[in-house]
This record gives structure tokens, sequence and C-alpha cells, in this order.
């Protein structure tokens, strides 16, 4: 496209749409965002007043329609990636599409066949970026042989758990309805863990929910039947085992604590989001060293300019393409099926028939 002026239009403007994906886009040159479409109208109203948008459209199908439109934010929750994946691919636009990417694995590859199909159109979903300072160094870690062969990732997450919170809100990653078979953050983590070490091959999980009801916005008291307190084991393709445990129920746990740990050394990541330490130590060493990771070594969010440069050719979909994003939620139902029937899950799904 050159530098032909990209219009884009918002379909969804919740939290990360509204503090990341619309001034991101409006920071690259020759790109306009000149419509949204939000739940309700009012609500889009007040998106469009605060970011000098001009049309407040009364429903996504507007945008859809619109051939002055040449790409979409989907900012909406999980339930609505895919229907509006396909929508907008298949209408000549571009996607960029918030995560996770959807509510299952068929949905995924319905969004990853619909792409293919349309070779022109880029398509591209939000990465998890909680690794993101971290993740260059980690992987260069790896990848120059210092751990040598893996034996096992060991991961403890539980950032912002501090015990039962039985009077909490619903939020929306606790319907199953909005968010499929996504649990908490799982997919977020794996998504990183794809970085470091690549996907799983098999699955086992064990989970329950701790607070068994919350209230809805109205005030109704609603079934919890997503878990909150999740332990997951399984094999790696590149070889080794993870152990990956996920709560947020529990207290006094470590927020992130997460162990790579192989035949000639351990890497470990630890801290809070925006502020995780890499240590690392080899055979022979006393313990592990906080390793000093140069500025230009952490990388940054650029999840917008990643996804204008894709659209004028000026580079490829790194983070996240559709290829990786299937993996992930073909792992993520991999999960749902161990926890529902107690049985050993083995991936990639498609290779077993489907999920």
């Amino acid at each position: 496209m050159g530098a032909e002026t990209i219009r884009v239009g918002v379909i969804g403007a919740g939290g990360n749409t509204t503090k990341l994906h619309i001034p991101g886009l409006q920071r690259q040159a020759d790109v306009e965002v000149v419509a949204v479409a939000n739940r309700t109208r009012a609500s889009g109203a007040k998106v469009a007043e605060q970011f000098g948008i001009a049309k407040v459209c009364d429903s996504w199908d507007e945008i859809i329609d619109d051939p002055g439109i040449g790409a979409v934010c989907i900012g909406t929750w999980p339930y609505m990636h895919a229907p509006l994946t396909v929508a907008a691919l298949d209408a000549g636009k571009h996607v960029l599409c918030e995560a996770r990417m959807a509510m299952n694995a068929d949905e995924a590859h319905a969004m990853l066949e619909t792409a293919r199909m349309n070779p022109a159109l880029v398509a591209q979903i939000v990465p998890a970026p909680l690794t993101f300072p971290i993740d260059p160094t980690v992987v260069e870690l790896i990848g120059d042989g210092f751990i040598g062969d893996l034996i096992t990732l060991d991961a403890r997450i539980a950032m912002g758990s501090n015990f039962p919170q039985w009077d909490s809100p619903t939020h929306w990653r606790m319907d199953r309805d909005l968010s499929g078979n996504n649990i908490m953050t799982m997919g977020i983590w794996y998504e990183s863990f794809m970085r470091w070490v690549g996907p799983a091959k098999s699955v086992q999980a064990v989970g329950q929910t701790v607070v068994k009801h919350r209230r809805d916005e109205t005030g109704k008291r609603v079934a919890m039947t997503i878990p909150d307190h999740l332990d997951i084991i399984g094999e790696l393709e590149q070889g080794g085992q993870m152990r990956f445990a996920l709560s947020s129920a529990v207290g006094h746990m470590p927020g992130i604590d997460i162990y790579i740990c192989g035949t000639k050394g351990t890497i470990r990541v630890c801290g809070a989001v925006g502020k995780l330490q890499v240590e690392a130590g080899s055979i022979g060493d006393t313990g592990l060293a906080v390793v000093d990771i140069a500025e230009e070594k952490r990388y940054a969010w650029r999840v917008e300019e990643e996804f204008v440069n894709a659209i004028r050719g000026v580079e490829t979909v790194k983070l996240t393409d559709l290829v990786t994003g299937v993996k992930h939620m073909e792992w993520t139902d991999a999960v749902t099926a161990a926890l529902r029937t107690g049985r050993k899950m083995y991936l990639p799904l498609a290779v077993m028939g489907g999920s």
C-alpha cells in the first residue's frame, strides 16, 4: 500500500483497546482511526470523543460493510473474535485481533483457514506482553546452549492472588459463554513459554473452583465453572517436561516464579510484571546470579507498528501470527479436555482427529 492512508475501524473499545491499540494506531504515520462500534452507542461515543474518532456506529457490521475502511481492530471479548475476524477478512479488511485468539481451537482453525484464503491481507493476534522485556535474553540463553538439554520448565504463577476473594465481581474471564475454554491467564503464560521452549506435545491437568459463586453486574448469584486453581503437567516437543501451577485463590505465594532447568544450567524468571528478573547458573556455580539485561535487548510494545508495517509490506507479523495462535488454542482445548476427562491429551489435536 506504500504511504497510502490506512483507515481503521475499531470494534470493541475496552481497556486494552483504549489504553494501547487506538493510541498506538494513531501514532503511526498515515493511519486514521475513523470509526468505532462498542457494546452501546453511548460507550462508543465516549471513546470517539476521547480520541477524536469521526464516526460512531450502532453495530459492528457497519464497520465490516464500509468500503472505505481497510483495517479492523477487534477489541471484544473472545466470544466474538472468530465471527468478526472471519467477516472482516472476507470483506477484504486487515485484522488486528485482541487476545485470546478465540473461544476454542475449532474457531481458531476457522480464523486461520479464512486468513489463508485471503493471503493479501494481514491477520495478527495481539501477543502476550508480560515477558517482553526478558524474552530476547531467555531465548538467547537457551538457544546458545546455556542450559544444555531441557529437563523441565517449572512455573508457579499467582500474580494478583491473595486468598479467595469471595465478594469479587464476575469478570469476563470467569464466564465460559464469553471466554470459552480460556482459563485465567493460562494462555498468556503458555504463549511466553512457547517463545522460550516451543510447544507442548501432551497435557494432563487437575483443577478446582475455589470461589464457587459470584454476583454478576445485576446482583444475580452466578455459578463459577472456570477453575481458579489449576495444575498442569506435560511433555514438550523439543524434549523435557513442563509443570505449570496457576492460581487466583492462594495466598502468600510468589507472584511469578519460573525455573527452566537443563542438563548444564538453570534459568529462573521471577518478580512482578514490569519488574521481571532473570537469574542463571551453570554446573559448578554456587547458585543463581542475576543476569544484567542491556536496554537494547528489552523488547518493547510495538504491536500496532508491526501491524501497520505488515500491511505496508515492511515486515511480517511475528507477535503473534495465526499459526502460533492456533497452537495456543489447541493447547487450551487440551487442558480443558484433560480437566473434564482425567485423560492425557496429545497435541496437536488436529493430528488426533480434532478437538
